[in-house]
């Protein structure tokens, strides 16, 4: 029975080149696991990417067969989209090895570490990111597991969605659509939004209210009318409506080109990225920040040299005077949030979806 992260060494992942599961797997090898996988798209003799970023973090990459699975191997991981009828599931049931889900592993991992989970429907990458790098640049020496690359990592040649700090704080992303997010219990619980998206509103509501009961200190956005009711203390709940009673107010937003800016206690922050959703993103990750002993002066240098997600208002570049910017907004809201922040860029947008 795997009950810590302590309970074994040797672990494979089918389906290792997802976004999910790359993440965990570089992570667990960060801390000196001995990890490996396979995955349906890597080809015998073809390039993949992924495949060559793992394997240089240490991680052995198999094929889709079997063969990375023996009587050596202590855990197996599979993310929910591999069925149980897969070669790999059958192989490792027959030698007994425990077989456990992405998510389960990532509950072990936050409780091993003080985590920081950031959850809501929308923005939870972006945020994650933010969080990161203000905790790096106050000296916390944080991890991440997130579910986008972050261009900073990414530039040092890795996938970018996870690194291993020396420090105690680790920040994830706890996804709801699949109701796993219930399975974390935080030393925080940050809570971005809610809005339509995969489960009905009655199950996301019910969902964050576990969330909520599972984190020791609970920060909301008071400025989403859903979220606002799952407030446990408004003073440690941030807002963008300056009428708001939060304790973390941002005001004065103004969007020049692809840089935003705008003010939290007197303290002026600019950030190299588009939209107000940003500025909200921002400021979960400032209110944090500020809640666990970081100043705002260092909040609003780490914000200032953000280099931003992958394919989040991902600027790909301008020709013909014309900018081509890719985002992941995959439901109404973030579809919204996206074309709105590329309007103050140019006098005609064109969103193609």
């Amino acid at each position: 029975m795997i009950k810590g992260i302590n309970d074994f060494k040797n672990v494979f992942f089918i389906g290792v080149a997802g976004v999910g599961m790359s993440a965990i797997a570089q992570y667990l090898s960060g801390i000196n696991k001995n990890v490996s996988g396979s995955d349906r798209y890597f080809k015998d003799g073809e390039f993949n990417e992924t495949k060559e970023k793992l394997e240089a973090e240490g991680i052995k990459c198999f094929l889709q067969n079997g063969d990375g699975i023996s009587a050596e191997t202590d855990l197996v991981v599979v993310s929910t989209a591999i069925e149980d009828t897969v070669f790999e599931v059958q192989k490792a049931k027959q030698l007994n090895i425990p077989i456990i889900k992405r998510s389960e592993l990532l509950a072990l991992i936050a409780k091993s570490k003080k985590t920081i989970a950031v959850g809501g429907t929308s923005g939870k990458s972006t945020t994650s990111a933010m969080l990161f790098e203000i905790l790096e640049q106050a000296g916390m020496q944080p991890s991440i597991i997130s579910g986008a690359g972050l261009t900073r990592i990414i530039k040092e040649g890795k996938i970018g969605n996870a690194k291993v700090g020396a420090g105690e704080w680790l920040v994830i992303e706890a996804d709801e659509s699949d109701g796993s997010i219930v399975q974390y219990h935080p030393e925080i619980g940050l809570l971005l939004n809610i809005d339509k998206d995969h489960p009905e509103i009655d199950e996301l509501m019910s969902i964050f209210g576990i969330f909520k009961n599972n984190s020791k200190k609970f920060i909301v956005n008071q400025s989403n009318t859903l979220a606002k009711q799952l407030s446990q203390n408004i003073k440690n709940d941030f807002a963008s409506d300056e009428n708001s009673e939060a304790g973390y107010i941002a005001k004065d937003f103004t969007q020049n080109g692809f840089c935003i800016s705008f003010i939290i206690h007197n303290s002026t922050f600019i950030i190299n990225s588009i939209g107000k959703h940003n500025m909200e993103n921002a400021l979960a990750a400032i209110t944090v920040a500020c809640q666990i002993g970081v100043d705002l002066e260092t909040c609003a240098s780490a914000l200032k040299t953000y280099e931003g997600i992958y394919r989040r208002n991902q600027v790909l570049g301008n020709k013909n005077g014309v900018w081509v910017i890719d985002d992941y907004a995959h439901n109404p809201v973030k579809c919204a949030s996206a074309i709105a922040a590329c309007q103050p860029v140019a006098d005609k947008v064109i969103a193609w979806f």
